[in-house]
């Protein structure tokens, strides 16, 4: 391969991770009975190649490890199987989270990047889930009906005839039983869920809720919610939020989340940067409507440092068209809000707040690396899978923003 294939990169990124915690959980050791597991470090790095050229299937870069040059030289001639990949994949995400969290960091004390600037932003990814599979619960009941009815006649099989069947086939049928019955309770907590949360929503915005119907459930993937895509369509999805040091590229924090809209994500993220850094970005750039001005209060008056948020006000109209008892009226209740909200507004009619807000919309490039890297039509079910795919694309982004920021440095 050429000297600087990407393959070479992507080696040498994963030679100076520490992976400590995943050679510890190696079972089969030296004396120890067992068959010998595959090097993590070769697993990390086929991952992360792969991730890097849009392959999200583990049968797909099983076959790629066996017929593809840059593949083969990053296994190395250790064996692979597409069982091993896929339970890598999705097993790890607490590592993963430690090493994003640690690509972030490295470059913060080379002085490369700095988190006194952080953007917030959503988008959404389609689930694994068809309109189809989506039910108000009426199909839960039928289907949990049938799997208890095929569990009981099995048992009765097993018992009057012992020799009716294998089993091994039996065994088979009574576990898919066992799986259906799994997703109907998963499905029917989701949807109790559901109805919990529009039965609060309904008190404050009762016209709101009443136009949107009753909740439903997939029985595909459970945790999937529908919602409303930027070209307007509405499907299975997930909503994956972002935390990035936007003008250069770099990923702080990734969260996968089933909300809707992003109303009201501001302070957690921020609390997620504080939890994984000890520290909370000076400015954040967010969207209209991400906070509310409680949440712009909190923020200001955060435990572990004062943040000033870069958000436009919701749209209003301005003060030279209203009446002069309208303005009276704004006026008199702008002058009772608290002052971490009165210093925003006042903050965001500056030009210099303008011009920093204007870097917010470089985060789209994050999103569109994800969607361009096939993160955009996930492949995974459940809300777990999807935040470990979601620290894949998150560390390979960093992984190819760190390369090029030390070779600017250089």
């Amino acid at each position: 391969m050429p000297a600087d294939h990407r393959a070479r990169l992507v080696w040498g990124f994963a030679e100076g991770l520490d992976l400590g915690a995943f050679y510890e959980a190696i079972g089969s050791r030296e004396g120890v009975a067992g068959r010998p597991a595959a090097d993590p470090r070769v697993l990390l790095a086929l991952w992360l190649y792969a991730t890097l050229e849009g392959v999200g299937s583990a049968r797909e870069l099983d076959r790629l490890v066996r017929e593809d040059l840059a593949y083969r030289w990053l296994a190395g001639g250790v064996s692979v199987n597409y069982h091993g990949l896929s339970d890598f994949r999705v097993g790890w995400a607490e590592e993963l989270d430690r090493l994003l969290v640690e690509s972030v960091t490295v470059l913060a004390a080379d002085g490369l990047v700095t988190l006194e600037e952080l953007t917030v932003d959503g988008t959404k990814v389609r689930a694994s889930a068809s309109s189809g599979s989506f039910t108000r619960g009426g199909r839960l009941e039928r289907i949990e009906r049938q799997a208890g009815e095929r569990i009981e006649r099995l048992k009765q099989e097993l018992s009057g005839d012992p020799a009716a069947s294998s089993k091994r086939r039996q065994a088979a049928q009574r576990r898919a039983a066992r799986e259906a019955q799994a997703k109907v309770d998963k499905a029917r907590a989701t949807l109790e869920r559901l109805r919990e949360e529009k039965k609060r929503r309904e008190k404050s915005h009762p016209m709101e809720e009443k136009a949107k119907g009753a909740p439903s459930v997939s029985l595909s993937d459970p945790q999937a919610r529908r919602m409303r895509f930027a070209d307007g369509s509405v499907r299975a999805g997930y909503n994956l939020q972002t935390v990035a040091i936007a003008d250069k590229g770099l990923v702080v924090t990734v969260l996968a989340t089933d909300r809707r809209n992003d109303q009201g994500l501001a302070r957690p993220m921020v609390d997620e940067v504080s939890r994984r850094y000890g520290v909370t970005p000076r400015r954040l750039l967010i969207d209209e409507g991400y906070a509310s001005r409680a949440d712009v209060e909190g923020l200001a008056q955060h435990p572990d440092g004062p943040v000033s948020v870069y958000m436009p006000p919701a749209g209003e109209k301005p003060d030279e068209t209203l009446t002069p008892i309208a303005l009276a009226r704004r006026l008199a209740k702008r002058a009772k809000e608290p002052a971490a909200v009165q210093d925003w507004r006042a903050r965001m009619r500056t030009e210099d707040a303008a011009a920093v807000f204007r870097r917010r919309k470089l985060i789209e490039r994050i999103h569109a690396h994800y969607k361009n890297r096939g993160l955009g039509q996930l492949t995974l079910r459940g809300l777990a899978k999807v935040q470990a795919a979601a620290l894949w694309h998150a560390l390979a982004n960093n992984l190819m923003v760190a390369h090029r920021l030390r070779a600017q440095a250089a």
